[in-house]
């Protein structure tokens, strides 16, 4: 499917419309929940509805993404119809990432089932700092450390004029703005990574559930990310939502996991963590735009 997508369906450097986009997001996301009805209908409802679970939960976290992406793109100065044929890299090796961090967790888990609460605790703390973080108005990615970094591996220079990595400069092969906004969003997402693949690991360790809930999840990036530009930066409390479900699922993580331990009966299940993510990310987005509308009509 990523292949089609930039071979034919995008094969020219065109900047992707708010239409077109919003038509691929409902085809990634109908693609997903018919993957849903396969599972159901050759394993069951169970590992069907932790599927939707794990996809839905990742799907949220990937909103951070897409911040990210609005963030490098402008400080890069990368021109919109070139930002489909980056992301797509992007999402490629995030793909990649995600395989050989999920399979790393899994085995983990199988041999330290312990390491469960460790991870939970983790995603509670994250959760409770992301909560009170303060957030700065603009961001200069020359203070980030990643920046920093990659301008000491790499030599480099400023020029996103064409759509290559690479460019010579009196014989001397320099990346580019295109290779740096890439590397900075994959070097994020590994960031995000160390989240987002514990929470999902508390929906299931079915490896195969796991994996493809991710990839679904991230191969309709793209597309959301051209569908939401936009309006993305009036969803101001987005962030809260999903600073509370990673407080939820790390609850969820070290609740069960005890629960195991000392033999209870009741745990937190997965249709619960359903709930919550879909009612907290409905709830911050309309929140969000009555709070907005509310603004505008204040400064009229």
């Amino acid at each position: 499917m990523l292949a089609l997508d930039l071979g034919v369906f995008h094969r020219h450097n065109d900047t992707p419309t708010i239409k077109s986009s919003l038509l691929w997001s409902a085809f990634w996301i109908g693609l997903a929940f018919a993957f849903a009805g396969g599972i159901w209908v050759l394993g069951g409802s169970e590992p069907s509805l932790d599927f939707i679970t794990a996809y839905l939960l990742e799907k949220s976290l990937s909103i951070d993404n897409l911040f990210i992406f609005i963030l490098v793109f402008g400080f890069f100065k990368i021109d919109p119809k070139y930002q489909h044929r980056l992301l797509f890299w992007g999402v490629f090796g995030a793909l990649v990432m995600r395989v050989l961090f999920i399979f790393a967790g899994v085995a983990l888990l199988d041999k330290f089932k312990w390491l469960m609460i460790i991870f939970g605790i983790f995603l509670i703390v994250t959760g409770v700092k992301m909560l009170f973080e303060k957030k700065d108005g603009d961001t200069d990615l020359n203070d980030n450390m990643i920046m920093k970094v990659l301008r000491k591996l790499l030599p480099f220079k400023e020029d996103a004029s064409q759509a290559k990595f690479f460019v010579k400069i009196d014989g001397k092969k320099m990346a580019t703005q295109f290779l740096m906004a890439l590397l900075f969003i994959e070097a994020s997402d590994i960031i995000f990574a160390v989240d987002s693949i514990p929470a999902v690991l508390s929906v299931s360790q079915n490896t195969f559930i796991v994996v493809t809930s991710n990839v679904f999840a991230i191969m309709g990036l793209r597309s959301l990310y051209f569908a939401l530009s936009g309006i993305l930066p009036l969803f101001r409390y987005i962030k809260y939502a999903l600073s509370v479900i990673l407080a939820f699922i790390g609850v969820k993580m070290v609740y069960n996991e005890v629960a195991d331990y000392l033999d209870w009966s009741f745990h937190i299940s997965n249709i619960a963590s359903l709930v919550v993510i879909v009612s907290l990310i409905t709830l911050s987005i309309v929140a969000s735009i009555i709070v907005d509308k509310a603004l505008k009509r204040r400064r009229l």
